[in-house]
């Protein structure tokens, strides 16, 4: 009798530290795949100094890992650069050319991040890398809104915003037409994505 009321009390704390254990460990931030239907990058670039330029990335795709708790968002986002659509298929086609995104040699334009600043529990800016044409820029994405909702039609939370950030394409070795096309580049992105 007397081994029996030792071993349960030691049995007992052991089952105490481990559930503790598992309590203290961080829980893995919820993992949502981008919508490619709702899921767009837009560019504006000044033409002439006297207009501006606009268009799209029709095809994107990636996913999102996203922690509001431990202020975590992780982003990876592959843009099909031969989807550019400007409205006006000849300048499509340049842009889609050897001098512009080289759509051939590079079919695919990549942003990845890693590193978020909060406000709380809303991001404000997304931190990472751009590789366009082969060439991989730090890039920093302002968060212009956020927000987490239930979505009806999926039955699933889905999460998405706009943001915003800054290149300058001679940076990626695009330098056909400059100065009278603006090296700046102004990138607006819409996200939705869907929790999996």
């Amino acid at each position: 009798m007397r081994h029996r009321r030792i071993v349960l009390p030691i049995a007992l704390a052991a089952l105490f530290a481990a559930v503790g254990a598992a309590q203290a460990q961080p829980a893995e931030p919820a993992s949502y795949s981008l919508d490619p239907t709702h899921t767009f990058v837009h560019w504006e670039v000044l033409h002439t100094g006297t207009s501006t330029i606009r268009g799209r990335f029709d095809r994107s795709s990636g996913s999102v890992q996203f922690d509001a708790g431990t202020q975590q968002l992780d982003v990876s986002i592959a843009i099909d650069s031969a989807s550019v659509n400007s409205g006006v298929p000849l300048l499509d086609t340049l842009l889609r050319g050897e001098s512009m995104l080289a759509s051939t040699a590079h079919p695919q334009a990549f942003f990845t991040a890693r590193s978020a600043r909060f406000e709380g529990e809303i991001p404000r800016e997304v931190r990472g890398e751009f590789t366009l044409r082969g060439v991989s820029q730090p890039l920093t994405l302002r968060a212009l809104r956020w927000n987490c909702a239930l979505n009806l039609l999926f039955r699933r939370e889905v999460c998405g915003g706009d943001f915003e950030a800054q290149i300058d394409r001679s940076a990626f070795g695009i330098t056909h037409s400059l100065p009278f096309v603006a090296d700046r580049v102004r990138l607006l992105i819409q996200v939705e994505a869907i929790k999996q």
